[in-house]
């Protein structure tokens, strides 16, 4: 048990009634953004996660910072306008994770859609099937007012046809025009997920973060956890947040106030390892619209190509992935989109699925249930002396500006104010991140001499895990950074000991799926996966019998999950160092 580990469970064992105002269930982004935000205020808080932080929905996204173009044509201005805004925020916020991604736009008429977007602002329940050049124009130009507010991006740009295909050489020459449009994408969400819980752990020494850990009772107003190794402990707050995502349902129910709030739609992705496909875009994402009329996109992804997402009715959120029919989908729409390149089964290195947590609805189509967010209240009752506050919809790139909405709420019922704002408020490894290409070159030069690394390898681990680097770097330490991990040479074991002994690690899982993106990557290969196992085994007191567990379960969900199957060598052996 690492000492920061150990400290933790110190606290949680001399928990006394009255020291957690709020509990917060559910560590997915939503939730880290509210525990972030109300320890910041000083406010005593608990958040509580059944698996990892940041291992359900908030890790299956599509990866992108967005401002929601498309719910222009259902009249959600004023999500628009919040995601637009927070969008330029992260940029601002999470330099080392979040960065500007320019989209094109195919355009395959100049006039289709018109009139079904007319009738769909007004209430119709039918989502236009094609949007030609002067439907996407207004919407353009549209989003560029609605993303004025802290711009960060370029405006927009429209393409004739030539030279359209001169920017996209490979889209079929079917299009009559494009746009270009910038938003942005976020390289590591499920790590920034664990920065946010770790920005609120060092704001507040009121608050607490627990994962792993799942609610066995909720009796006359105090509630019975119980971790992974079997500790348990009980709180009486003074008020619980629901966050669970696709859960809220199931978990208000266990707190006694059942409530039908959730109706999910499943989105799923695949990773193509296309090196062709990736350099073709140059940096860009391809926002198009597939033969049946659902929105997908296309981008490269650490080296990947990134396809997605589907949107389909489920409710399932503990049996989901994504399954051959939708593989076939994505592969089948890329063909169609980019007729001059390959497009095989052999691509795909990995697949990944999540259920959205959207609010209960009986739109005809899931493209027109909204993607805004609501904080609905069940008031105490007899039983129950909290209220509870449940976290309805909402979408990965507005979780700021929730939690901020909520949080509010939160401290008016608590009778206190504001102490300060996140809005400009970096996140983890963003806070003092070089904001230019010198500031940039001056931090390297000063943490590779410090440390006694390459200023390559200074830079490589700035990209990746921003400012945290230098301590990482600086860790002490059994193992070197020259010592690197088998089929992911560019991760070292001290990398990886730092990380389970610095990043509240329960399972081997969060470090090869959260913390970092080597699973993601297709990076681990068996050898690798012992030998991270190894460092993690000997960081968290683990016996042989515990380790080989953990690699087992990594690899079990690995086949079940993703669809990848671990060799001696890298899944990944022939994408190239630059992927890496």
């Amino acid at each position: 048990m690492t000492d920061r580990t150990a400290d933790l469970k110190q606290r949680f064992s001399q928990l006394q009634d009255g020291d957690v105002d709020v509990i917060i269930l559910g560590a997915g982004v939503n939730g880290a953004g509210l525990f972030r935000d109300l320890s910041l205020q000083g406010v005593n808080c608990l958040i509580v996660d059944k698996s990892d932080f940041g291992s359900g929905t908030s890790a299956a996204p599509s990866r992108l910072i967005h401002g929601g173009l498309k719910y222009l044509e259902t009249g959600e201005f004023g999500l628009v306008a919040q995601s637009a805004l927070e969008r330029n925020l992260l940029l601002k916020n999470a330099p080392h994770c979040v960065e500007a991604l320019p989209t094109f736009v195919p355009i395959f008429s100049w006039t289709r859609g018109i009139w079904a977007a007319l009738r769909t602002l007004t209430g119709s329940t039918t989502a236009p099937r094609s949007r030609g050049a002067v439907l996407i124009k207004i919407g353009l130009a549209l989003y560029d007012f609605f993303g004025s507010r802290s711009r960060v991006m370029p405006r927009h740009r429209f393409l004739l046809k030539s030279s359209a295909l001169k920017e996209m050489p490979h889209v079929t020459p079917e299009i009559v025009a494009g746009g270009i449009y910038y938003d942005a994408k976020i390289s590591r969400p499920e790590r920034l997920v664990y920065e946010l819980i770790n920005d609120g752990l060092e704001a507040h020494k009121g608050s607490l973060a627990a994962n792993a850990t799942r609610l066995v009772s909720a009796a006359d107003g105090r509630l019975t956890f119980q971790r992974s190794d079997g500790y348990a402990f009980s709180v009486k707050p003074k008020l619980v947040v629901n966050a669970a995502g696709p859960w809220i349902d199931h978990v208000n129910a266990a707190l006694g106030a059942p409530a039908h709030l959730i109706g999910g739609t499943k989105g799923s992705h695949i990773l193509l390892d296309h090196p062709e496909l990736v350099r073709s875009l140059n940096g860009h994402m391809i926002y198009f619209e597939a033969d049946d009329g659902r929105i997908c996109l296309v981008y490269g992804y650490l080296g990947q190509a990134l396809v997605g997402s589907t949107d389909i009715p489920c409710d399932d959120p503990d049996n989901v992935r994504c399954e051959e029919p939708e593989i076939d989908y994505f592969l089948d729409s890329v063909r169609s989109l980019l007729p001059s390149l390959r497009f095989d089964r052999d691509q795909v290195t990995y697949s990944y699925s999540g259920i959205r947590p959207l609010p209960a609805s009986d739109a005809s189509s899931p493209g027109l249930i909204s993607r805004d967010h609501s904080a609905p209240v069940f008031e105490p009752r007899a039983g129950r002396p909290f209220p509870i506050i449940s976290l309805v919809g909402g979408k990965w790139t507005t979780f700021r500006g929730f939690a901020e909405e909520v949080a509010d709420t939160v401290l008016a019922r608590l009778q206190r104010s504001r102490k300060t704002s996140t809005e400009q408020l970096a996140i983890g490894g963003g806070r003092d991140f070089p904001v230019n290409a010198n500031e940039r070159a001056s931090w390297i030069r000063s943490v590779a001499a410090k440390v006694g690394v390459e200023a390559s390898r200074a830079d490589e681990l700035l990209s990746r895990y921003g400012t945290t680097a230098a301590k990482i770097l600086a860790h002490r330490s059994e193992y070197s950074d020259s010592q690197r991990i088998s089929g992911a040479q560019h991760h070292s074991a001290l990398e990886i000991d730092w990380i389970a002994r610095q990043e509240l690690v329960v399972h081997l899982s969060d470090i090869v799926f959260r913390r970092t993106t080597m699973a993601i990557e297709g990076l681990l290969t068996m050898q690798g996966l012992r030998e991270i196992g190894a460092i993690a085994a000997a960081a968290l007191q683990w016996d042989a019998q515990r380790a080989n567990k953990e690699i087992g379960d990594v690899v079990t969900a690995l086949s079940k999950l993703h669809g990848q199957t671990l060799s001696e060598e890298s899944v990944r052996r022939a994408a190239g160092p630059a992927a890496r």
